[in-house]
């Protein structure tokens, strides 16, 4: 059975990175050296200097690869930084379509950071094709997804958008932090660049800030490559090491948090003082089909609706489980308020554009027992005040 062959599960353990062929050592070793000694003047070794190149940071870049299904992965120090030097296969003119509840940092790069290189961008709700299709113009370049989004978790029919993207000459970006290459391969859907906040859910502990992307084109990833060496902002050996040592749980961790994910969304659903829930778990989830149908499973976040704001300051302040913070995808479930933590990038009038409103909380569910979590929520909803719930959302 080559490797290959092997279940996603067993692959996350059984790498290129599994044994160090040198000592036997089953722990990627750590290499801390900026510069490598050259034994030849004329033929210099694989490895220089850190920042094209490091063994500790190509073993992580190799096993995203593998797991993505792709042809090579780059490591980089955040999300954001694997994100923006993406956008960097930009140039002046071009013009990207963009979902239009994507995370906040996202936003900032795309309306205050590409604005000034002469980079145009249109957001659309990329649940509706037709829309799509109607906003791609002869400069549009790239089709930036997000799915499920980030914090309405709309979901894009990624083979749809792939279609229209190569109808028009478009390269097409999917951010896959939510779901990871565990529950959904955005390549075999024929997506060209996949990216991740590694310091979510592949990490998995709140203790690294790392970004990924892969691609299984080899000329794309030739150019993303020489983007990453150019602007320097790649992971540190220690990082790249603490996310090669969470990726070995990703299988058990997200298997659990995502099906007390999906208990705490229907609880959430079924309690008076709640107005929506959206998790593409639920049947009722306007993605819920597509999303079965591209993923194989809905993840392990969820965001819900209150009444306002003081409605979210009163169960903040009486929740006792989940840490209120940025962030999501650790071992301990995560609260966060989007208008000021996600999306506080997002101008007022776009958030609520979006439906990003100031009643609005994202869990992420960690890896507590799910009935403490829920026991917890629910004593903290009773001291919100009663509502008038929206028939809308059962």
């Amino acid at each position: 059975m080559s490797n290959h062959e092997w279940s996603f599960q067993t692959k996350l353990l059984h790498n290129e990175a599994k044994v160090d062929l040198g000592t036997g050592a089953v722990s990627v070793p750590i290499h801390h050296s900026s510069t490598f000694h050259q034994f030849d003047v004329d033929k210099f070794g694989k490895y220089d200097y850190a920042r094209s190149g490091n063994p500790t940071r190509e073993a992580l870049e190799q096993a995203i690869a593998e797991l993505e299904g792709g042809t090579r992965g780059l490591a980089f120090s955040s999300g954001m930084a694997a994100i923006s030097t993406a956008f960097l296969l930009l140039s002046q003119g071009d013009h990207v379509l963009v979902t239009e509840d994507v995370y906040g940092g996202t936003f900032r790069i795309i309306t205050d950071v590409l604005t000034r290189f002469g980079i145009e961008h249109t957001f659309v709700d990329m649940t509706d094709l037709h829309q799509v299709a109607s906003e791609i113009r002869p400069n549009t370049k790239v089709i930036y997804m997000e799915t499920p989004s980030n914090p309405l978790l709309k979901v894009t029919d990624i083979r749809g958008i792939v279609n229209l993207a190569k109808a028009n000459g478009c390269l097409t970006f999917l951010d896959n932090t939510f779901l990871t290459p565990e529950l959904q391969r955005p390549l075999e859907l024929g997506v060209d660049v996949v990216l991740h906040s590694a310091t979510k859910f592949l990490a998995g502990h709140s203790d690294v800030l790392a970004g990924l992307a892969v691609v299984k084109d080899a000329e794309i990833g030739e150019r993303l490559y020489k983007l990453q060496n150019a602007f320097g902002a790649v992971l540190g050996v220690q990082d790249a090491w603490l996310v090669l040592r969470g990726l070995k749980t990703l299988h058990v961790r997200l298997k659990q948090s995502s099906e007390s994910a999906l208990k705490l969304a229907k609880f959430l659903s079924e309690h008076p003082k709640v107005e929506e829930v959206y998790y593409p778990g639920l049947s009722f989830h306007p993605g819920y089909e597509t999303q079965r149908y591209q993923a194989e499973g809905a993840g392990a976040v969820l965001s819900f609706k209150l009444a306002d704001g003081e409605a979210v300051k009163t169960l903040v302040q009486n929740v006792k489980l989940p840490v209120f913070a940025v962030s999501l995808g650790a071992v301990e479930s995560i609260l966060s308020y989007p208008a000021k933590m996600s999306h506080a990038a997002m101008p007022p009038e776009e958030r609520e554009k979006r439906g990003i409103s100031d009643g609005l909380l994202r869990l992420s569910v960690g890896l507590e027992n799910v009935d403490d979590l829920i026991k917890d929520f629910a004593e903290a909803l009773e001291k919100l005040p009663q509502i008038n719930r929206k028939e809308s959302v059962r």
